[in-house]
Formats: C-alpha cells, sequence, structure tokens
C-alpha cells in the first residue's frame, strides 16, 4: 500500500506559519525540529496528509498553484470551523455555498495559497 504522508507548503516564516496552521486552521503540531539553519516543521489535521512548513530560501513565496484551490481541509461541522477560523482573521474569498459535493468557501492561507474549507456531502 502507499499513500501521499506529507505535502511541503513553503513559507516565510516557521512561526508566523505554525500560528496561522494551529491557531488559526485548528491543525496540530507533530514536529518542529532544528535541523542547523532549518527546521523541520510538520502540521497536521485529524487523519490525512500531513503539511511539511518548509521556510523559503528566496523572496518567493506563495501561490504555489498558480491561482488554483490546490488544498482541500474537510471538516464534519462547517459552520464550527467557518466561525472559528473567520474570527482568527483567515480571508475567505466567498460566502460558504452549497454544491452537489457538499458545503464550500474559499480561503487564502497567509502566502495567497487557496483552500477549499468542505464539508463532504454524506453519500
Amino acid at each position: 500500500m502507499r499513500s501521499v504522508a506529507v505535502v511541503t507548503v513553503v513559507v516565510r516564516d516557521y512561526d508566523e506559519a505554525i500560528r496561522f496552521y494551529v491557531d488559526g486552521l485548528g491543525f496540530t503540531l507533530t514536529e518542529d525540529v532544528p535541523q542547523g539553519d532549518k527546521r523541520w516543521v510538520v502540521v497536521s489535521a485529524d487523519g490525512g496528509a500531513s503539511l511539511l512548513l518548509a521556510q523559503a530560501d528566496t523572496d518567493h513565496v506563495g501561490d504555489q498553484t498558480g491561482g488554483r484551490v490546490g488544498f482541500f481541509l474537510h471538516t464534519d461541522d462547517f459552520d464550527r470551523d467557518h466561525a472559528r477560523m473567520t474570527a482568527y482573521g483567515v480571508k475567505f474569498l466567498e460566502t460558504p455555498r452549497d454544491e452537489v459535493y457538499g458545503r464550500v468557501a474559499v480561503f487564502e492561507d497567509l502566502y495567497g495559497n487557496r483552500w477549499d474549507l468542505l464539508q463532504p456531502t454524506r453519500a
């Protein structure tokens, strides 16, 4: 069996990214290991792939998917998570909407990467 375990998100600063993903999105910091002038910083939501927060070596940070939604945060309670994220200051690009596949709203992380907050419709 194979699975995607960790996906890299390029960030400007480790600590600001940790605050955003942990405090803003509700992820858990699972690893923060110094590696010389870099760190191995991993956050994860409940289940699924984890994110490696990799501090950029250049000034180019963000919009890793060319303006498309590239990340999908599933939730079992859309309204709870949308309210918490909004209160934290997460930038939603649209009002929540209901689609055939679930309740969804697009938001941006600190670096302009687009995400779906999605409560999938149960079959």
